[in-house]
């Protein structure tokens, strides 16, 4: 899809060569998809503690192998 953008040429520079992008549209891609992933952290964040009736899940660990002494 073909958007027009007015884009401060100076921020695009050094978005570009934050990121390693290698062009215009691959920066924007790459900010868009930062800007997402945020909105949808600070989404999960916000329902941290929301539900009163929630029990601790228990942690499933992986048991330790024994270390065979040696003599």
């Amino acid at each position: 899809m073909k958007k027009t953008l007015n884009i401060d040429q100076a921020l695009l520079d050094e978005a570009k060569s934050s990121c390693g992008a290698t062009s215009d549209t691959d920066t924007v891609r790459l900010g868009l998809e930062a800007l997402v992933r945020r909105a949808a952290f600070q989404r999960l964040r916000a329902l941290r503690g929301s539900d009163l009736r929630a029990r601790d899940v228990p942690r499933r660990r992986e048991p330790q192998p024994r270390k065979s002494r040696a003599a």
